[in-house]
C-alpha cells in the first residue's frame, strides 16, 4: 500500500475518533493500550469500571479449566490457526449482536482456553488468508447455535467503541500464530488490534500483526466502517463447504478506492443507506491448502448447542437487513459475492434514545 493510500485512510480514522470517541472519564486508559502478559499478567476483569452507562463488564478474563464449559462468561479470545480460534458471539440465546455486541463472550474451536466451545456443526465452510501484516478469517457458520438470532444480520466487534472500552466491553485477544512470536505455540502474544464481525449466517475476523507498524494496525484493523459488514471489510472467497488457509496479498483497506489512477475515499454516513460508489477487491491469494473439517473439529464433535435455538425477531438497531444497502448487493446470502459477507451496524442499546445510541456506533 503507498503511503499516501495509507495517510488517507488514517486521516478519516482520526477524524472519526475525534467526532466520537473519548475516553471514560473514570476508567481513562483505552482497552486498546491495556497490555497484559499472559496468562500471569492477566486481571480477574480487564474493565472493572461499575458507574459508566456501559456496563459493568458482564465477564472476566482470568480463563482456565474452572470455566471451560458452555455458560462460561470468558471475555479473553484466542486466534491461533484454522482449527485453534475463537469468536465473539452472545451469553444468551436468541440474542442480537446489535442489543448485546457489549456483552459477548468467547466460543472457541478448541477445549483449554477456559471458553465455551462452538459446537458441532456450526462452522460451515472457512477460510484462513495470512499476509504481511495480519491474519483473516473468514466463513460461513449457523449463528443460532451460538446463541444469536436466527434473523440477525449482526455487527462489529473490535477494542475499540466510543467510550474506548471495546465491543466486548474488556474483551482480550491472543495469538500464537505470528512470526514475531517465533514459532513458539506455547507462547501467546496480546492482539493488540483486531475487528470481527457475526451476522447472516457468516462471518469475518481481522487480527493485526501486534509486531507491525501502528499504522499498518490502524489501517487494516480498523473499525469506522462498521455498517458495510465483510465484503468491504475483508473481502473473501470464503465457500461454503472448504476449509483452506492461503497466503494473500494485504487488501486495500475499506473506504479507499482507485477511479482512472486516482485514490478516494468513500466515508460511511451516520445514519442512512451506505452506497459505497465502488466493489472491493479480493486479495490475491496462493499456496491454499485444503482440510477435512472432521479431523480439523474433532475436538469439539460431541459439543451440542444449549438452550434454545429457536428464531426470534430480530429487534435493536443492531439488525439490518440487506434491503437497507449496507453494501451486501442487495441480498443477505454470504454466497451472493463469493464470500462471506455479514453485515455489520454496532449500536448501544437504547438507553436514552436514537440520538445516545449514534454517538456509540463504532
Amino acid at each position: 500500500m503507498s503511503r499516501s493510500t495509507l495517510s488517507a485512510i488514517l486521516v478519516l480514522a482520526a477524524v472519526s475518533k475525534f467526532a466520537f470517541a473519548q475516553p471514560d472519564p473514570a476508567d481513562p486508559t483505552p482497552l486498546v493500550d491495556k497490555t497484559y502478559a499472559y496468562p500471569s499478567g492477566i486481571p480477574y476483569q480487564v474493565d472493572y469500571n461499575t458507574a459508566a452507562i456501559r456496563g459493568p463488564q458482564v465477564g472476566y478474563n482470568i480463563c482456565n479449566s474452572t470455566t471451560e464449559n458452555q455458560e462460561s462468561m470468558c471475555q479473553t479470545s484466542m486466534v491461533n490457526h484454522i482449527d485453534d480460534f475463537c469468536l465473539w458471539a452472545p451469553p444468551i440465546p436468541n440474542s442480537t449482536i446489535g442489543d448485546t455486541e457489549q456483552e459477548e463472550v468467547a466460543w472457541c474451536t478448541k477445549p483449554g482456553h477456559g471458553t465455551r466451545l462452538i459446537p458441532n456443526g456450526v462452522l460451515q465452510g472457512v477460510q484462513v488468508l495470512v499476509t504481511s501484516a495480519y491474519i483473516q478469517i473468514a466463513g460461513f457458520i449457523d449463528q443460532t447455535q451460538v446463541n444469536m438470532a436466527a434473523d440477525d444480520y449482526g455487527g462489529e466487534l473490535d477494542p475499540h467503541g466510543a467510550d474506548l472500552r471495546g465491543n466486548p466491553l474488556g474483551g482480550l485477544m491472543y495469538s500464537n500464530a505470528f512470526p514475531s512470536n517465533g514459532g513458539n505455540n506455547n507462547t501467546y502474544q496480546q492482539v493488540i488490534d483486531w475487528t470481527n464481525f457475526m451476522g447472516g449466517n457468516a462471518f469475518c475476523m481481522t487480527i493485526c500483526d501486534p509486531a507491525s507498524s501502528s499504522d499498518d494496525q490502524a489501517a487494516y484493523c480498523q473499525n469506522i466502517y462498521d455498517r458495510m459488514g465483510c465484503s468491504y471489510n475483508m473481502p473473501n472467497n470464503a465457500q461454503n463447504g472448504t476449509f483452506e488457509v492461503c497466503d494473500a496479498d494485504l487488501k486495500t483497506p475499506a473506504g479507499l478506492y482507485v477511479t482512472n489512477g486516482v485514490t478516494s475515499t468513500y466515508s460511511q454516513p451516520a445514519s442512512g443507506a451506505v452506497d459505497p460508489p465502488y466493489t472491493a477487491v479480493v486479495p490475491a491469494s496462493s499456496n491454499c491448502v485444503t482440510y477435512n473439517s472432521a479431523a480439523l473439529y474433532s475436538a469439539i464433535a460431541t459439543v451440542t448447542p444449549t438452550g434454545s435455538t429457536v428464531s426470534a425477531s430480530a429487534t435493536g438497531t443492531g439488525s439490518v437487513k440487506a434491503s437497507t444497502g449496507t453494501g451486501s448487493s442487495g441480498t443477505a446470502s454470504p454466497t451472493s459475492t463469493g464470500g462471506a459477507v455479514a453485515l455489520g451496524v454496532s449500536s448501544v442499546a437504547a438507553i436514552a434514545g436514537t440520538a445516545f445510541a449514534m454517538i456509540f456506533l463504532s
